[in-house]
């Protein structure tokens, strides 16, 4: 089942062209608004169902139930979090999904930022 999530995951990452560099490089140059569509519907889709399952007390798969825990609210985590992110994505053009996504369609020059990225966190 994950495996088949995951392959639909990326045929919709390739489609949709959010893996491409060059909607990435689009997208903080603010040339573009592809990006940010796929971001902010991707954004409302999942207040939609958050919130649904809070509400319908929605179960998991497997009949347990879903808890949300809350997280501490400090706006310097978030803000210098979100700047090393950012200028990770536009320094390498990708983000963790599309960079699966660009080896599955055979761009095999990412294998070098994946190799840097797990290097990375492996020392973090």
């Amino acid at each position: 089942m994950y495996l088949f999530i995951g392959i639909l995951f990326g045929i919709t990452m390739f489609k949709s062209e959010a893996a491409s560099w060059f909607r990435i490089y689009e997208m903080f140059k603010f040339d573009s608004f592809h990006m940010y569509g796929i971001i902010g519907s991707a954004l409302v889709i999942c207040i939609i169902v958050v919130q649904s399952i809070k509400r319908f007390k929605i179960k998991s798969f497997y009949g347990e139930n879903i808890h949300f825990y809350p997280k501490s609210r400090s706006f310097s985590r978030y803000m210098f979090g979100g700047i090393i992110f950012g200028l990770g994505w536009a320094l390498a053009g990708a983000c963790p999904g599309p960079m699966f996504t660009l080896v599955g369609s055979g761009y095999l020059p990412i294998l070098i930022v994946i190799f840097a990225s797990v290097l990375r966190h492996s020392f973090a």
